[in-house]
């Protein structure tokens, strides 16, 4: 039977609510794709590799889950028969609300494990883990930054150590020298100054061809900025699926009560 009046303009409402539920669920999908398939994603450096991609996991499968969903949201209002959607709707919604909370209590936690994270690659990892190498090349280029808190941090990486195999008593290692990598330069990596601005002594002052700013505070600064965002977002969404969800239990009782006015 066709819903007519406030309840058929209800039911609309439910299938545009589902239907951008279920838009919010295909940028969740495209985004842990992307995530995962993008080395170069800022967010893996505020975990370890492992941790990052179990997270990734999670959130690709909160997005087919808010994907299928939503789908069948839809499906269920245009046939009135949206019922079951609200139930799954209605775990979502308490799911995202709990994983919000849990993320906003938590933000000190979450920028000391972003300084640990990036002051071991800067020290064990760059140069030695491809990805993490990868990665946080392009957080230097991206964020106009270099190594944890500076350039210096440089001189006492493994970056630096690797291929040192021995020790070197030769008048030459009097004047102990590091490298910086390219990524740290304002200007092309393969100019001249880029190349010769790499080469520095230790103590000595480094060339202001490289970024002089650490990539933590820049990293931090950035995702300060973006959170505001992230948080609108968000919760737009949440009120987004709550009101679908209030809709979805009017139609609900909407339809019930018009099975049982035809059955007398």
């Amino acid at each position: 039977m066709a819903l007519t009046g406030c309840y058929g303009l209800i039911k609309w409402l439910v299938v545009l609510v589902n239907f951008i539920f279920w838009l919010a669920g295909l940028a969740v999908l495209i985004l842990s794709v992307w995530m995962l398939t993008d080395p170069t994603f800022y967010l893996s450096m505020a975990q370890d590799e492992s941790s990052y991609n179990t997270g990734v996991y999670i959130l690709l499968a909160t997005g087919i889950l808010m994907f299928v969903v939503a789908f069948l949201g839809c499906c269920g209002a245009y046939k009135e028969s949206p019922c079951i959607s609200s139930v799954y709707l209605l775990i979502i919604v308490v799911a995202e609300i709990a994983a919000g909370a849990w993320g906003y209590n938590n933000r000190a936690p979450l920028e000391d494990s972003l300084r640990d994270s990036i002051t071991t690659t800067v020290k064990e990892e760059y140069g030695t883990v491809q990805t993490r190498t990868v990665t946080f090349d392009a957080i230097q280029k991206g964020l106009q930054c270099c190594g944890a808190n500076g350039p210096n941090d440089w001189s006492g990486s493994r970056y630096n150590n690797a291929d040192k195999s021995g020790i070197d008593l030769t008048f030459k290692s009097l004047v102990q020298m590091y490298r910086i990598p390219a990524s740290c330069c304002t200007v092309a990596e393969s100019s001249v100054a880029c190349v010769a601005g790499q080469e520095v002594g230790t103590g000595a002052s480094i060339s202001g061809i490289m970024y002089s700013q650490g990539c933590i505070d820049k990293m931090i600064e950035t995702l300060r900025q973006h959170m505001s965002i992230v948080l609108g977002v968000g919760l737009g969404i949440i009120i987004i699926e709550a009101l679908g969800l209030v809709f979805s239990l009017v139609l609900c009782c909407a339809i019930h009560n018009t099975e049982h006015r035809y059955k007398a």
